[in-house]
Parts: C-alpha cells; structure tokens; sequence
C-alpha cells in the first residue's frame, strides 16, 4: 500500500474572503427571516384601527351679528381638530366686536388639548362671545362628522 501525501495549500485571502461571505450569508438568511417569519403574528395580534371621527378636509360655520358676517373656519384631519380661525372678518367687525379673537384663541388653544369642544372654560366676562363661537365651532364639526354619532358636543 502506497500512501501519496496530499499538500494543500490555502492562501490567507482567500479563507478570509470566505469566511466573510459565509457570515454575510447568514447574517442575511436571519434578516430575511426575521421580516418575513414574524409578519403573520403581527398581522393577527395587531390592534383594530382608530374609528376615524372626522372626514378630513376644512369647515365653515358663518356668525351673523346685525349685518356684519363671518365665518368661523375648522380644518380637521381624520381624528383631530388641526385648527379654528376667523375668516372674512372685516375691520368693522373688529372694531365693533374686539373679544372675537381674543376669545376664539383661548377657546381654540383649550380644544386643541382635548380634542373636544365639551367641557371648555371661559370667563364670565365673554360668555356670550365664548358661547357663540362654540356653537359656530360645533356646527362646523356637525358638518365634518365621521357618522359615529357622537352627538353634539365631540368628545373622542
């Protein structure tokens, strides 16, 4: 029996290059995995969506006090008042009614916290001017209501 000794020989590159692609090539194998493997639990133990309470888009409501006009504008998306303004005021109803946007700013800053147009505070020096907004506000909010039946004063 005649034994021949076999001599290989390995360059260093080239076992590094090797062993750098065989580690790339796992490290890729569990990535694929772990975006593929775990999509069906996520899909199936995932939460229901938010009810949307609004149809997103920009609302007016118009205030008529003797014959000046304006309108009280709301933007909202799918679940929250964005903002509340004063649109086509004119400097006769500024002058004539100071406390609309003081008053609107204070109301509007109170909504946007909650996200509701229950439960505002205002002085009692402009409740009338506070309680005519929020009706303005609230007619606006009717028109971009979801259909959740929320009622009139929406609270999410």
């Amino acid at each position: 029996m005649s034994s021949r000794t076999k001599i290989v020989v390995l360059h260093r590159k080239e076992v590094a290059y090797t062993a750098i692609f065989l580690a790339l090539a796992i490290v890729m194998i569990i990535v694929v995995c772990v975006m593929f493997g775990g999509r069906g639990e996520q899909e199936t133990g995932s939460q229901p969506a938010e009810e949307t309470l609004y149809i997103p888009g920009v609302y007016t409501s118009t205030i008529e006090l003797n014959d000046n006009s304006f309108d009280v504008q709301v933007t909202v998306d799918a679940n929250h008042i964005n903002s509340i303004e004063l649109v086509n005021l004119s400097e006769t109803a500024t002058v004539m009614y100071p406390l609309m946007e003081p008053t609107l700013e204070d109301i509007a800053e109170q909504i946007y916290e909650s996200q509701s147009t229950a439960d505002i505070a205002y002085s009692e020096e402009n409740k009338y001017t506070s309680m005519l907004l929020l009706e303005a506000i609230d007619a606006a909010l009717d028109k971009a209501d979801a259909g959740n039946g929320e009622g009139e004063n929406f609270s999410p």
